[in-house]
């Protein structure tokens, strides 16, 4: 009989590598510290476990970018990102009033 941690190892071995794009880290520098640590913390409870969007969750798909774009709400702050092999690739971090003007870069 296996013990109860084998289900716990296989978990874990499922978590995703978080990877901050350049543009991303200068993002992030921007931001007041308050904000670039709720982020971050964010970033890595969310995206490192299930960075795809299941049910009413912080991340959505964003339609019309291929290949596909990600979306994670923190707090007044929008952090996109692409999903490549088991890694998380943050291209841009933003405040949500410039979300739009930035999406049009990312396309």
């Amino acid at each position: 009989m296996k013990s109860s941690g084998d289900w716990k190892n296989a978990v874990e071995e499922e978590r995703f590598k978080v990877i901050f794009g350049g543009s991303a880290q200068r993002d992030i520098q921007n931001l007041e510290t308050e904000d670039a640590l709720r982020l971050v913390k964010d970033i890595k409870s969310y995206l490192e476990k299930s960075p795809l969007p299941f049910g009413k969750t912080r991340i959505k798909k964003l339609s019309g970018f291929r290949p596909p774009l990600y979306r994670l709400r923190s707090g007044d702050f929008r952090a996109y990102y692409r999903i490549i092999s088991r890694d998380v690739v943050i291209l841009a971090i933003k405040h949500k009033k410039d979300s739009e003007k930035s999406l049009r870069k990312l396309r």
